[in-house]
């Protein structure tokens, strides 16, 4: 490997530049992948889970807002029941991107955040939402995805809801 020295003057500040020629690589190694391929999640599948959510809380006669997020954050699926409250859409956003944010499960994050613990600061960080029913979509150990339930009788009952929708799709997210 051969290194090449430059200095040039950055904003009045002489700045030595080391370029080193070759492969960055130590022998052996494996190339590393510089364009990974990631899995990401279908709208007819996150359409899927979010109804599935909202049918598996209508059945125990709960009105909630159901949101699917991708990997990056994006809402892709946005439900609201008939009577569930106007502030359920946000809270299921919220949740939704909590759990992606954090890669847990909010009810998780709400133990580990609660008030006494060394991170319950993060409790006041706008926009996220440390209570239960936020839960992560994976595919092979992928996380692909996000889904937040808001609305039913207690945090409990939103993620067995936000459960009920992954679990309904279940065989289709362990398929290669």
């Amino acid at each position: 490997m051969r290194a090449h020295r430059s200095i040039v003057s950055f904003a009045g500040v002489p700045v030595l530049i080391l370029t080193l020629l070759g492969s960055t690589r130590a022998s052996g190694e494996e190339p590393a992948k510089d364009l990974p391929s990631l899995k990401q999640m279908s709208l007819e599948l996150a359409n899927e889970i979010a109804w599935n959510a909202l049918k598996a809380c209508r059945k125990r006669a709960f009105q909630v807002a159901v949101a699917v997020m991708d990997r990056g954050g994006r809402t892709q699926v946005l439900l609201r029941d008939q009577l569930a409250g106007p502030h359920t859409l946000q809270v299921s956003q919220g949740k939704a991107l909590t759990a992606l944010s954090f890669r847990a499960s909010t009810s998780r994050l709400a133990e580990e955040t609660a008030p006494g613990t060394p991170i319950a600061g993060l409790r006041s960080v706008e926009g996220l939402v440390m209570v239960g029913g936020g839960l992560l979509v994976e595919a092979q150990g992928q996380i692909v995805g996000a889904i937040g339930v808001s609305g039913a009788a207690g945090p409990a009952n939103d993620e067995a809801c936000a459960k009920a929708g992954i679990d309904s799709v279940m065989d289709r997210l362990m398929l290669p």
